[in-house]
Parts: C-alpha cells; structure tokens; sequence
C-alpha cells in the first residue's frame, strides 16, 4: 500500500510536466532497477486486496452448520442415544443414514458454488496481465503487479490502464471511464496541468481499471493496489455487512417450526408414556423416536438439488448463479436497481439516425426509412458526399480476427461511423488516399481529413455543429451546392438542439475542395468556405429485449430504477425509449419523472430520499438517478432496504460493487464487468442483457412455489410415520412400521418425486402476480395445516387401515401378541410402507398445485415427475420382492390383492384433495383453468 508520507499527490494535476518527475523522484526514463526493488519491497505488489477470497475449508464448513443441518446433526445424536438405551431398534441405522444426508447434501451444494466459482476464475483468465513501462531509458513489458509509483507508463490505444498516473505526453487521447464512474462519454485527455474540476474528470489524469480508446501517451505513476481509485472503491465493499438470503432465513424459521413440532410431541409423548405407565425407558425412547420421526430429512437435499437443477436452468438462459439460495431471491425481488451503459443498453455507439436534405432519415437494419417509407439505393446515391466523409473522416480501423471476419476498432464514436458505413453497404469502393490530417482539438471541437479523388483533393470535416456550421458558406442539397442563408443555419442548429434534447450524440459533417496541395496542412488553410453535408445522431441505444423486459417488470410489480454515473438527459432518454418513463418525461424539470442527480441526494434527508423512492400511487414511475457516485448507489439501496423492500442491483464497474454487495441479491455483468464486480456478485449475467434478469425472476418464483409445494409432499409423509408409534405408546397397537422403513421412505421413495415437483413448469400467471411479502413464511399456517391435518391424516389413515386390514385378513384378533420376527409382522409391516408409497403417488399428483385440478395440470406434463414415480414403484418392489430389499428393511413379500385396497386408498386421498380444492376455489372464486407455460 502507497505511503502518502513520502508521495504526496493531491496536487499532482496542477504540477508543471518538470514538477511532476520531481514529485515522485522519478525521470523521464522510469526508475533503474534498484530503486524499483526498493519500492516494490516498500509499497506492495500493485493488486487488490482480496478481502473475501473463496476459502474451500470456509464454504465447505458452512454446508455443515446452518440451521436445518444443525437439526439434522441433533437428530441423528439422538438416534444413537436411543440405539445406546435400547439396542436393535434400528435407530443407529438411521443415526448413520441421517449423517449420510448431511455429508452428500453438502458435498453436493459445495460442488454447484465450486463449479459456479471455476466459471467466474475462467473469466478472469481472459483479462491481460500486463503493461509496458519505462525501466532505466528502456520500454519493458511487465507484470501489472509489478508496477510502483514513480514508474513511466508507456499507454496505448485499447489498453487497459494499470494504476492512477498523471499524464506527462498525450496525443489523441481519449479514454473510458465507465469502470470507475458509470459514465459512458468518452473522455479527452490531455498532458497540460489544471486545477479545475472533479477528481476523476481531470483531464491530465488517467486511472486504473478504465481503458484508452484511442491515441497514445505516457503517464507517471502516482498510486497503486488499494490506493488507487480502484482500490479505494473496492475497499468499500469491506465494510459492507450482507445479512442472510430470504430463502436462509425461511431455512432457519422452517427449522424452528419443525423442532418446536418436533419437541412439543416427543416431550408429551414421554410424559404420556410415563402417565400410563410404560416406565422411563421405553417413554424416552419412543419421546426420542418421535422427534427423529418428525424431522424430515429428505427436505434439505431436496431443496439443495432443487436449486441446483434451477441453477443450471438459469446458467443455459445466460445467468450464471454463484450462491444457490440466490435462485429463490430472485422470487420476492420488488426492486431492481439498475445500471444504464451495458446493462440497459449495448454499451456499443450506433448511428442511429441523419438529417440530411432536410430528411430525418432512420437507419435500421441496414436500411434507410424516412417517414415510415424505406429509401432506395439510387436515392441514397444522392447523398454520395456525405457517405464518403462518414467513410474517411475518422481514424478507426478494420481489423481482421482470428476467425477470419473483420472488427473494428478505435474511439467509439469514430467506429459508429465507419460500422455505419459498412452495415450500408458504403464501404465495398477503395477508400480514397488520405493526404494529411488535422487532428481533434478541444478548442476547435472538430477534426478534417485531406483526400486524393479523382483527380482533386478534397477535406471532410466533422465535429460539433455549432463549431462545423459556423465555417459553412453553403449546404449540399439534392446533388447541388448552394448558399446557405443565415435562416439555413438557424435551422440545422434547431434540428441539432432536438437530436441533443433526445440525448443523442450529434456531428455536423462538411466538406469543400482544394485548389492544390498545401505546404502545410493548417486550420485557416482547411477549415473555411465549407459545404454542409449533414447531421448524424448515435446513442447506445437499448438492446431490443429490455422493452418488453421492462414490460414485464411492471406486470409482475418490480420496480425498476435507473442509477447511473451518466449525463442527465441521457440517462432520461434511455428510460423513454425502453418505457421506463412516460415519453412526456423530457427533460429533469418535467412533473413527471424526477431526475435527481448525485449533488442533490447529497442535499436530501434520509426522510426526504425515503419520500422520493415510495410512490404515491401504483403507476407512478420511479426518479432516474444520474450523475451518482458509488456512495450514492449505496444510500439508495440501503434506503430501500430499510423501507423493506428486496433489491436486486445491476452493476459491471468497480463502482458498483459496494452496492452489489449491499443488496440482497448482486447482479454483475460477465462480459463488461471487472473483477471486482464480478467477484462481489451472487449472480452474474453472461449476455450482459436486462431482459435476462426477468428471466431469472421468473425461475425464481417458480423455484419458490416448487419448494412449497415439495414441502407439502414431504411434512405429509411424516404423519404416517408418525402415528404408528403414537398408536405403539398410548394403545398398545402393534409397531405398523420399522425404523428402516421410514429411512426408505424419507431418503428413498419420496426423493425422485419431490425433485419431480422441484422442475414443474411455471404457471401462466406467475409473471402477473406481485413479489411476495419478505414476511410470507415458506411454511405458513395453511401450508402445515394442508399437510399434516389433511392429506398427512389422510395417508395415515390408508397406511393405518392397509396394516390392520391385512392382520385380519390373517387370523390375527386385537390384543392377541404379534412377535416382532413372525413372518406375519413383516409382511403387516410392509403393507403399511406400501401404503405410504401409493397415497405417496396420489400425494404427488395433489401437490402440484394448491388450487388447480390435477385434470388442468395434465397427467403426464412433467416427464420427471412421471418418471420419479415409476422409480418410486421401482424401489417399492424391489424392497418387497427382493432377498436383499427384505433383510436390509425388514420387509417380505406380499399377495397382490392386497395392493387393491391400498390403490383404492391412494384414489380416495386424491379424491378428497380434488375435493378440497374446489371447496376453496368456489368459496374464493379462485379461476380453476390457469395452465402451466409451455
């Protein structure tokens, strides 16, 4: 880390050029070998701190200890203590089975995060790790890490700069800055000092993390690592404390209802037990075998492979999920905290339209379109100059790529045009011979070139329309060159100030001959008597998708909200054009849409900032946010947090990741994004595309009806599990059934279903219904009501009536003593497993949905679910009909007659369910029709 004691800095831009070598002990020819020793040993590597490094041993240990593995860990102690009291029961059995799912579960979500991480390295490798510098007179290509202050940075275009440094040589300058402020304008650079202006808009100073677009320079290096701008703003993120995922805290709220459940039940069945006299010993027992009993353990690996299989789903639409519970996130998200450039929009400069022969003229997919009709190519021939400037005047490149098609390359701006060009079909001619230049300048705000032509030179001239058409005598008009009169001029500079208030980018384009060859290429020489051509207006313009995306947002009660390190009136035109805002919102005085900028949230109350982000009224949209810095984005998501909400924030700069780590749920962009985004992110957009986050809210709230409706699968099976030692303790009745039979019941029969009901389709209507309440439990009242008064009675009743039925069916009489090892209690007690896995297969069927008719829903609609039912029968007869199914579970062979009875049973219970719902629906006039999407 830089000592500010020795390198004092917060002068550097209003050094003279000679001052600043003298300020960071430095040359013109970089420092020698020794003293680059010197201060690498004292400064430090120039890399960020990992402040949150992925620790294996830290993720791995965190799969074992939160709340319902914790449960699980106490179920299985107490499982080996009752073995301990009273061997042979089983309950070791399922001690060792219980810690068997602990293990698998959390080698499993172990391995999803570690591939989810794998990925986010991969990405990593593909950014450039190295910079050249001058060391001892010599340019030496090097480590960025390497790097120390007072080092002479050799800065190219397209390069990535490696460390703050002020700028001692530029020409042509421009660099990127949307890394570091959000900001997605070119910025010039220049080498002369100044002391006007914020830090990071000063023109003599260049940051790490941000990029040059074109032109060269050198730059000496005057912060590194953690202090530079970078660093500081990654530091951020440091003192940024992330609470726990909704689906966690439903987790640990699920795990307390169990145990509490649990608890209450096994603590009055002993008393019970003790009150009629079973003695100490076999009441703690059974006390301990009901709350083992009433824990289920299948839930937590198949919520774990839910999310898994949810993820993976995610990760083919373009979102690569780091941490599972994000998944269900995603389904109570109500605000969206949104970047502009590359989020938003393409972050990639596009003519968009031209004014030329008093035609505002589109430009879409390669075509012209004028007042919704489509311009041929003899009429576009017309405007042959104006195309051929487009094509000459502008110092980008076409570069051919490995895979054999070119690219192009250079400023932004400049390669708009040319891609322009090229997209029309302007550039298959040979470029005509450039002859000089006069290169951009701050001052002019314009740049010419100087062309061979057949015969005749002629300069091209763009820039800005005020400076262009100030120069221009005459207008190019349907193939002729006329005057221009002062009304011509009032004119083209109206239209100019309406594509600006529109916030697109505007140039005026001229030209003029040459008499002949100047000596010297000079302003007054070139830049005089010219003939306008036209405007063109580029923007970044949104990508296509984010329209309807927005669309579905408001449906579906998302809120979203621009943030952005932006211009005001760009930022406000994005959001007209992809329907944010209302299309009257023009401007930031409009009554409509606020525009609030980073000075003034610094003048607001937290009172007044929470007033701005609630809406007085459903359809009111929300303020764009412009001109915010990285402590701005901070204020606004942690406003909404306090107000309540669940924020997701977008952001692919090193600025925003202090509001990504904020916010309940991080989405940092994989292909712009920096590493510092990326790496604070839980989620991570592969296609850097808005419309791929609905997606995923969309998979989230699917994700998180599956849970619920899984959960109602599972908690039910545990009252036929149950009840069978309630009727063992307080009647007398024979076990119904054994402990490794509720083993093959929780980790085996149910666990193929359940993930079956994990991967149903989303309902039609889920992207129509409001984010859920953060306080909406996962098991609410209803849901454990439906489960264990309802269809878990149910299932006790068919497993119950199966098991006496076919004891009586076999001579045997109530009271009369039924040894534990006659074939007659093996097979009794495997027609009371039987039972649960067919009311299982009913179960199923009913908890596909709490309100529609499995007939709606479609018998055979989920292939998995179809197919973890035949497994489900699979397993059944396998434990029945096998030797070996039959001395692991206890089990024997049955007749089939008796499966009739138990089918019967299973039908009834859906039956009874089907009955139940249209009770509910016609008491609520819930509609009964909704269909799964396709």
């Amino acid at each position: 880390m830089v000592d500010r004691s020795e390198f004092k800095y917060d002068d550097i831009n209003q050094l003279p050029l000679e001052d600043v070598l003298k300020r960071l002990k430095t040359s013109d020819g970089g420092l020698s070998s020794d003293e680059v020793q010197r201060r690498f040993a004292k400064y430090g590597p120039n890399v960020l701190t990992k402040q949150s490094h992925y620790s294996f041993l830290h993720k791995l240990l965190g799969h074992f200890t939160h709340f319902l593995a914790v449960l699980l860990w106490i179920a299985a102690a107490l499982s080996f203590f009752a073995d301990r009291m009273k061997p042979g029961e089983g309950m070791a059995t399922l001690g060792w089975a219980i810690l068997g799912v602990i293990v698998i579960n959390a080698g499993f979500a172990f391995f999803q995060e570690y591939k989810a991480e794998r990925a986010l390295q991969a990405l990593h490798l593909l950014l450039p790790d190295k910079a050249w510098v001058m060391r001892g007179g010599q340019p030496v290509e090097m480590p960025r890490r390497e790097i120390v202050p007072g080092d002479v940075l050799i800065l190219e275009e397209g390069e990535r700069i490696p460390a703050d440094a002020r700028l001692i040589e530029a020409v042509g300058m421009r660099v990127d800055n949307a890394a570091l402020t959000g900001e997605s304008r070119p910025k010039r650079r220049t080498a002369d000092g100044t002391a006007d202006g914020h830090w990071l808009d000063l023109p003599n100073l260049v940051f790490a993390g941000t990029t040059i677009l074109s032109g060269h320079g050198r730059a000496v290096v005057f912060a590194t690592g953690m202090q530079s701008e970078f660093g500081k703003i990654a530091a951020l993120t440091t003192v940024v404390e992330t609470g726990l995922s909704p689906l966690q805290q439903e987790i640990i709220a699920v795990t307390r209802i169990v145990a509490v459940i649990s608890l209450v039940m096994g603590v009055t069945f002993f008393l019970v037990g003790l009150w009629t006299g079973l003695g100490i010993w076999i009441s703690a027992i059974f006390g301990i075998g009901i709350i083992v009993a009433n824990v289920p353990e299948g839930l937590l690996p198949t919520v774990t492979l839910a999310l898994a299989m949810s993820s993976q789903r995610m990760a083919k639409r373009n979102a690569l999920i780091k941490h599972l519970p994000s998944v269900e996130t995603l389904s109570c998200t109500k605000v969206i905290c949104t970047d502009k450039t590359g989020t938003l929009t393409e972050n990639h400069m596009t003519v968009d339209r031209v004014f030329v022969d008093g035609l505002v003229i589109e430009s879409r997919e390669g075509c012209f379109f004028t007042r919704g009709r489509m311009i041929s190519t003899a009429d576009a021939e017309e405007w042959r100059p104006f195309f051929d400037a487009l094509l000459h005047c502008h110092n980008a490149k076409r570069v051919r790529k490995s895979d054999g098609h070119y690219a192009v390359s250079g400023d932004p701006t400049e390669t708009a045009l040319l891609e322009f060009a090229i997209a029309h079909g302007l550039a298959h001619r040979a470029p005509l011979r450039r002859m000089g230049e006069l290169a951009f300048d701050a001052d002019r705000k314009r740049m010419s070139t100087l062309h061979w032509s057949e015969g005749r030179l002629i300069a091209f001239t763009k820039g800005a329309p005020e400076s262009v058409l100030a120069i221009c005598t005459h207008t190019y008009s349907h193939g002729d060159t006329i005057a221009m009169t002062p009304s011509d001029r009032t004119h083209l500079l109206s239209q100019s100030r309406s594509f600006a208030e529109q916030a697109y980018r505007v140039l005026a384009v001229a030209m003029r001959e040459v008499a002949h060859q100047p000596e010297h290429i000079e302003v007054e020489t070139i830049e005089n008597d010219l003939t306008f051509l036209g405007l063109v207006a580029m923007m970044d313009p949104p990508h296509r998708e984010v329209p309807e995306a927005i669309a579905k947002c408001r449906q579906a009660g998302v809120r979203v909200v621009m943030v952005t390190g932006d211009h005001p009136l760009t930022a406000l035109a994005v959001a007209r054009k992809i329907g944010l805002v209302p299309e009257q919102a023009v401007s930031s005085q409009s009554s409509f849409v606020p525009v609030m900028e980073g000075p003034q949230l610094d003048t607001m109350s937290d009172l007044q900032l929470r007033q701005l982000l609630t809406p007085s009224r459903p359809d009111e949209p929300d303020p764009v946010f412009a001109r915010m810095a990285p402590h701005h984005k901070m204020r606004i998501v942690s406003m909404l947090k306090e107000m309540g909400e669940v924020v997701a924030v977008t952001g692919d700069g090193v600025n925003d990741a202090p509001a990504l780590k904020k916010a309940d749920i991080g989405i940092a962009m994989g292909v712009a994004g920096t590493d510092v985004a990326k790496e604070t992110a839980d989620m991570i957009l592969l296609d850097d595309n808005f419309s791929t986050i609905v997606s995923a809210i969309e998979e989230g709230r699917t994700v998180y009806e599956n849970i619920r409706k899984f959960s109602t699968y599972i908690l039910a099976s545990n009252v036929p599990e149950i009840v069978p030692f309630l009727g063992y303790g307080f009647i007398g009745m024979p076990l119904a059934l054994t402990i490794p039979q509720v083993l093959a019941v929780d980790l085996g029969t149910d666990m193929i279903p359940a993930l079956g009901l994990g991967t149903e389709r989303p309902q039609a209507d889920v992207m129509d219904l409001p984010p859920r309440a953060r306080s909406e439990r996962l098991l609410d009242l209803p849901l454990l009501l439906r489960a264990y008064l309802f269809l878990g009675v149910l299932e006790a009743a068919v497993a119950l009536g199966g098991f006496f039925l076919y004891l009586y069916s076999q001579g045997w009489t109530w009271g009369s003593h039924l040894d534990w090892s006659s074939p007659l209690y093996r097979e009794a007690t495997t027609v009371t497993f039987a039972a649960i896995v067919l009311a299982q297969v009913a179960n199923v069927f009913a908890c596909r949905s709490n309100h529609l008719s499995v007939t709606r829903l479609g018998w055979f609609s989920n292939p998995l679910l179809v197919w973890g039912i035949v497994i489900e029968l699979t397993i059944l007869a396998l434990m029945t009909y096998t030797p070996i199914g039959n001395e692991i579970f206890g089990t024997s062979p049955l007749p089939l007659w008796i499966f009739g009875p138990l089918a019967l049973g299973a039908v009834g219970l859906l039956l009874a369910e089907e009955g139940r719902k249209f009770l509910v629906n016609r008491r609520h006039g819930i509609a009964t029709t909704a269909q799964p999407r396709s």
